[in-house]
């Protein structure tokens, strides 16, 4: 576990280092995209149905964004 954090907090990519970055990020922006369903739906539909759909919509444009993020740091690495 402590070897995990070193080269989670140094930032060497592996594969326990990746998956743990898409499960952060993907956490984190559920929490993004309900606050901003919230923000924007919120009195119209309802707060709590707005932030259910945000943050089932809101990984839908992360979790693309950092596949490619991860593919484009693999190619410069190896290159």
């Amino acid at each position: 576990m402590k070897e995990f954090l070193t080269t989670l907090a140094t930032g060497e990519l592996n594969i326990a280092t990746e998956f743990a970055w898409i499960l952060i990020a993907t956490a984190l922006s559920m929490v993004g995209g309900a606050v901003g369903a919230m923000l924007l739906a919120g009195k119209d539909i309802g707060y709590q149905f707005s932030a259910t759909l945000g943050a089932l919509f809101g990984p839908a444009g992360v979790i693309p964004g950092l596949f490619i993020g991860f593919a484009l740091l693999n190619l410069f690495t190896n290159y």
